[in-house]
């Protein structure tokens, strides 16, 4: 495709979201690469969830396409895509309904479930439900994980290893959403596979250095080894793959995804969330991913940007 068909190109990034300075990372890296590549783009910087100001906002800038580079709430969750869906924009990654239902990690893991995927064994909570009389009853032994349903990059998420410290993941968890999910800890190896255009990339092992991979060893450089691809055996990669693209077309993803993936010690595909906004700058783990297969970021970006016109013909 000719760089000049992508037209006018609007990055959207940073968003209203506790992601915001990820997604302004993202954002920035993406706008490099797509002006690297000769695309005529300019960087949006989403400061509200007002859909009239954001109507606005998108409106003053003449564009042809929009790159989302927003994550968490309002980029992740399908209400950036309804509003470029209402003002005719063709966008990069999922729709409206997919998007809804891969940010919400209750949602997700039913279809998952339904769909035949492993899942850890989960119990959810309602904080109005929960504020009424504080009680939890555990009936998925320890270790635990405790995250919000609606958020990303660990945000709110506590490893309980004790009964006594579940209360306070609990509240933790509760500050970030009204919705929370428990869940069995499922020992083994950490995984994550990307899907672009339908098809899985090679899987990333995640080596943090922390017991547990949360929001300071995502984001810390040096708390976190990558091992791209990862080091298993052709027929297990193969599986963790399927898997992954499995609940990308169970949630109903177009473009692109990634996939988070525990493989237990039976070396079954346990399969936590998929995002539909991955981080995306050069070291980002979908882009090391692609480098493996000979594509760079910024034929990334392009790719990327192709999907979202052919998505809007359909």
């Amino acid at each position: 495709m000719e760089i000049e068909y992508f037209g006018r190109v609007g990055v959207l990034m940073g968003g209203p979201s506790s992601e915001r300075e990820i997604s302004l990372k993202s954002g920035k890296a993406v706008l490099s690469a797509l002006k690297d590549s000769g695309v005529d783009a300019v960087g949006i910087d989403i400061i509200t969830d007002n859909k009239e100001d954001n109507i606005r906002l998108l409106n003053n800038y003449n564009l042809d396409c929009a790159f989302i580079a927003l994550h968490g709430r309002f980029g992740e969750d399908g209400v950036i895509q309804e509003i470029l869906e209402q003002v005719n924009l063709p966008y990069t990654g999922s729709g409206v309904r997919a998007s809804r239902l891969a940010m919400d990690k209750i949602g997700a893991l039913s279809i998952f479930k339904a769909g035949g995927l492993c899942v850890p064994k989960s119990q959810f909570l309602e904080k109005t439900a929960y504020c009424k009389n504080s009680d939890f009853k555990n009936e998925l032994g320890l270790p635990l994980v405790v995250k919000p349903a609606n958020h990303g990059s660990s945000i709110g998420l506590s490893l309980v290893n004790f009964d006594l410290k579940i209360p306070e993941a609990i509240e933790l968890a509760f500050r970030f959403d009204e919705r929370i999910v428990i869940e069995e800890y499922i020992s083994g190896r950490e995984l994550t596979v990307g899907v672009l255009n339908e098809r899985p990339l090679p899987v990333i092992e995640i080596v943090p250095k922390h017991k547990f991979f949360d929001f300071e060893a995502k984001y810390q450089a040096g708390l976190t080894d990558y091992i791209v691809p990862a080091l298993l055996e052709r027929k297990i990669a193969e599986k963790v793959q399927q898997a992954a693209l499995e609940a990308h077309k169970l949630l109903g993803c177009f473009g692109c995804s990634r996939t988070d993936i525990i493989l237990s010690h039976d070396n079954l595909s346990y399969v936590l969330e998929t995002n539909t906004i991955p981080g995306m700058t050069a070291t980002s783990l979908m882009p090391k991913a692609a480098k493996v297969l000979g594509i760079d970021f910024n034929q990334l970006c392009l790719k990327l940007l192709e999907l979202a016109y052919e998505k809007a013909k359909v």
